[in-house]
C-alpha cells in the first residue's frame, strides 16, 4: 500500500484553473450504448478514468474495436464483430465496477445470451440489482443465477412492456433504457430517473435512430425500432467533479476556475454554495475570432471571505441536491459557524467518511433519525443517515484511509484545509472518478506528493 498513498501538505488555499470532461456517470453508458449499433460510434471529451478502462476491455473482450481517434479524448467503436466472451475473462473485471450489468439487454440483443459476474463499485450501500433482474424478466429474459454470476437469455426475444420502478434509480433506468430501444413493441416506464446523465444518454440513444418520449411526472415511453447505428456524441461535463472542485475552494479559503462546468445541471449545489457562503460566476464560452483563440465557458467559485454559514440539506434525486455533492461539501461545513444538518435520503451507508473527518478536530454527530421532511427509505432501519456538523472546526492533519471514491475525495479536500502534513492511502482509488487529479491539484497550486 506504499505505494498508493499521497502525502499532503495542507493549509494553503487552492488558486487557478483546471477543466473537466464528459460525465463518469454519462460516458461509461455511452460505450455500453455502442454495442447497440450496426455502425461505429464517436464519442467525444472521454476522460482518462479507471471506469473508462474497465468499460473498454470489457467491449474489447465481446469483440467491440476500440480505438483512439484524432481529438484527444475521443474513442471510436466498432461494434461489427460482437461476441460472446469467456466467464473467465469477464472475471477478471469482477470487483472492478458495476457496469457490466448494463450489458445485460445489449447483448441480450446482439448474441441472444448474456453473462454478468459478480459485481463491484463503492461500498456505500447494498445497491441491489433486484430492480435490473427484474425489468429484464418483464421484458422476457431468462435469469440463472450461477457460483460464478448471472447467465441470461432470451430464447423468444425481448418485448416491450410496462414497469414501474420502486425507486427512480439511476442505473434501473438505464438497462431498460438500453433493453427497450430495441424490444419489439411499446416500453412504459414509470418512476424513472431523470438526471442530466439519464437525459443525455436518451440524446445519444436518439441519435441511434431510437424513438424516446420524456412525459411529465417521470414517465419514459420507448418504442422499440429493429435496428439501430452508430453515433458521434459529446457528452454534458461531469457535474460531480465540478462540485468537488468547487467545494475544495471553499474548505481552503481558495479560487478554482472550473472550465466545462454547466450552469443549468447545477443549480441545486450553486444554491447551497451561495447559501454557505460561497460565491460563485458563470463565465460563458467565447468562440475564436481572427485573432483571438476564444475561451471555453465554465465556473469560477471562491471564498470570500469572513466567515461560512451552516444549512440544513438533503440530498435526494434529481432535480435535488445530488448524492454524490454531500461529502465534498461537508468538509466545507466544517469551517461553517453553527450546526449545519445533512439528510441523506439515496445511499443509507454514505455517512461512514466522517469519522475520519472527526479525527481530524471536525465535529460531526451522525443519527439514524431522519432530520428532514423529504420522504427517505431509511428512518426505521437503523441506518445512520444524518449528520449534524458544529463548526468551525480547526481541522489538523491526520493519517487517512479512503474508503470509496467520494468519500476519498472528501479526505483529500480534508487534508488540503488542514494545517500539517497528512498521509491519504489508497488515493489510487479516486482515479475511477476524477482524471489527472494529481497534476489538477498541482496546477491549483497544491503541495502534494507521492512518498
Amino acid at each position: 500500500m506504499t505505494d498508493d498513498v499521497l502525502v499532503v501538505h495542507g493549509g494553503s488555499p487552492l488558486e487557478g484553473r483546471i477543466r473537466v470532461r464528459g460525465a463518469k456517470n454519462l460516458v461509461s453508458k455511452a460505450m455500453v450504448a455502442a454495442l447497440l449499433g450496426d455502425t461505429p460510434s464517436r464519442l467525444f471529451d472521454v476522460p482518462r478514468i479507471r471506469d473508462v478502462e474497465v468499460v473498454r476491455g470489457l467491449l474489447g473482450l465481446h469483440g467491440v474495436k476500440v480505438t483512439d481517434g484524432d481529438e484527444d479524448g475521443e474513442l471510436v467503436f466498432d461494434p461489427a464483430n460482437v461476441e460472446s466472451a469467456s466467464t473467465d475473462q469477464i472475471n477478471v473485471h469482477a470487483g472492478s465496477s458495476r457496469i457490466p450489468i448494463l450489458f445485460c439487454g445489449p447483448l441480450l440483443h446482439r448474441l441472444g445470451h448474456a453473462f454478468i459476474p459478480d459485481l463491484g463499485g463503492c461500498h456505500i450501500g447494498p445497491r441491489p440489482i433486484d430492480f435490473h433482474l427484474q425489468a429484464l424478466r418483464e421484458f422476457g429474459a431468462t435469469v440463472d443465477k450461477r457460483p460464478e454470476g448471472l447467465h441470461l437469455s432470451a430464447p423468444n426475444g425481448l418485448h416491450g412492456t410496462k414497469f414501474a420502478l420502486p425507486y427512480p434509480s439511476v442505473g434501473a433506468t438505464e438497462q431498460v433504457l438500453l433493453t427497450a430501444v430495441m424490444a419489439e413493441g411499446v416500453t412504459e416506464l414509470r418512476n424513472a430517473a431523470v438526471e442530466p446523465e439519464i437525459i443525455d444518454l436518451i440524446c445519444i440513444l436518439q441519435k441511434m435512430g431510437a424513438i424516446i418520449k420524456v412525459h411529465t411526472d417521470r414517465v419514459i415511453e420507448i418504442q422499440g425500432v429493429p435496428k439501430l447505428h452508430g453515433y458521434t456524441h459529446r457528452p454534458i461535463p461531469d457535474r460531480i467533479e465540478a462540485a468537488s472542485w468547487a467545494a475544495a475552494a471553499l474548505a481552503t479559503r481558495g479560487h478554482v476556475e472550473v472550465l466545462g462546468a454547466q450552469q443549468a445541471d447545477m443549480m441545486t449545489f450553486l444554491n447551497i454554495f451561495r447559501s454557505v457562503g460561497g460565491e460563485y460566476e458563470v463565465t460563458d464560452a467565447r468562440p475564436p475570432k481572427l485573432g483571438d483563440p476564444g475561451q471555453e465557458g465554465g465556473i469560477r467559485f471562491w471564498h470570500p471571505g469572513g466567515e461560512l454559514k451552516s444549512v440544513a440539506l438533503e440530498t435526494d434525486v434529481h432535480p435535488g441536491f445530488m448524492t454524490d455533492w454531500q461529502q465534498p461539501l461537508v468538509v466545507a461545513l466544517t469551517q461553517a459557524r453553527g450546526l449545519s444538518i445533512v439528510h441523506e435520503t439515496v445511499y443509507e451507508q454514505r455517512l461512514g467518511y466522517t469519522e475520519a473527518l472527526n479525527t481530524m478536530g471536525a465535529n460531526i454527530q451522525v443519527y439514524r433519525d431522519c432530520l428532514g421532511g423529504t420522504p427517505c427509505r431509511f428512518g426505521r432501519r437503523n441506518f445512520k443517515h444524518s449528520a449534524v456538523i458544529a463548526g468551525p472546526s480547526k481541522l489538523h492533519a491526520a493519517d487517512l484511509v479512503i474508503p470509496d471514491l467520494r468519500a476519498g475525495f472528501s479526505h483529500l479536500i480534508a487534508a488540503l484545509a488542514a494545517e500539517g502534513t497528512s498521509r491519504v492511502y489508497g488515493v489510487d482509488l479516486i482515479n475511477r472518478g476524477y482524471e489527472d487529479f494529481e497534476a489538477k491539484l498541482a496546477d491549483l497550486g497544491a503541495h502534494v506528493e507521492r512518498p
